[in-house]
C-alpha cells in the first residue's frame, strides 16, 4: 500500500490587495461573499464555526487528489465513493506488474464484516506461502498468454484478487471529510482502512485548520 498527495487547490488572486495562497483561504473567502469583510483573512473560528453548523457547501471550493497504490480487492471499494473522480491503471492497455500480500486474520463468528488478528502462526505461515504460489502461477500464466498473442483484456482474467493497482482519486474537501471519517472507522476492512489512515495524515498537513475543528489533530 502507498498513498502520496499530487495536488491541492491553489489560489492565485488577491482579496483588497491581501493574497490568498491557501485552499483553506479559498474556502474562507467564498464562505463570506455575503460578508463586508470577505478579504478577512483571519479564517479558523469561520470554518470551525461552519463544520460545527454543518454548512459543508463551503467544504466543496477546493480539492485534493492523491494517488493510491493498493490491489484490485480493495479498489473497488475505493470507488464506490461516487463523489470522487477517478483515474485507474488500465489492465486492458498496460500490462500487470505485480501481487500485493497480505497478512491473514481470523473470520469474526458474530460480525460478517469484521476479521480479528489472532491466527495461529502455523496458520499464518500457510496462507503466506499460499498467496506465493498463486501469485507465482498466476503470474506465470498470465505471462504466458501475452506471449501466445493473447490480448491483456482477456489474459487478465487469469489474475487474482491481490494484482497491484495504481488510481487517482480526486475529490472536494467535503468529500474527503466524508470518505475519512467512514473509512478511519473500525468497520472497514484493515487494508483500506491503512490507506484512509495515510489520507487522513496528508489531508491534516493540506488542512491543518480544518482538521483541528474536526478533531483530527
Amino acid at each position: 500500500m502507498q498513498v502520496r498527495l499530487i495536488a491541492v487547490t491553489t489560489p492565485c488572486f488577491e482579496a483588497e490587495n491581501h493574497p490568498i495562497t491557501t485552499a483553506e483561504g479559498l474556502m474562507a473567502y467564498c464562505a463570506r461573499v455575503s460578508s463586508p469583510h470577505q478579504e478577512n483573512l483571519d479564517y479558523g473560528k469561520l470554518l470551525a464555526y461552519c463544520i460545527a453548523n454543518k454548512h459543508w457547501s463551503i467544504f466543496e471550493m477546493a480539492d485534493m487528489t492523491v494517488e493510491i497504490v493498493t490491489s484490485r480487492a480493495i479498489a473497488p471499494q475505493i470507488l464506490r465513493h461516487r463523489s470522487f473522480q477517478f483515474q485507474e491503471f488500465s489492465q486492458r492497455y498496460a500490462k500487470a506488474q505485480a501481487v500485493e500480500k497480505y497478512l491473514p486474520r481470523r473470520q469474526d463468528s458474530k460480525n460478517r464484516q469484521n476479521s480479528l488478528d489472532d491466527l495461529d502462526d502455523r496458520t499464518v505461515a500457510w496462507f503466506d506461502e499460499a498467496q506465493d504460489e498463486i501469485a507465482r502461477l498466476s503470474m506465470e500464466r498470465y505471462n504466458d498468454a501475452i506471449e501466445k498473442g493473447i490480448a491483456k483484456e482477456c489474459a487478465r482474467v487469469l489474475l487474482p484478487l491481490g494484482t497491484r493497482t495504481k488510481l487517482y482519486m480526486k475529490g472536494s474537501v467535503r468529500s474527503w471529510i466524508h470518505y475519512l471519517e467512514v473509512r478511519t472507522d473500525s468497520s472497514t476492512q484493515k487494508e483500506h482502512r491503512d490507506i484512509a489512515e495515510e489520507i487522513k495524515s496528508i489531508f491534516s498537513t493540506q488542512f491543518p485548520t480544518t482538521a483541528e475543528a474536526l478533531g483530527w489533530m
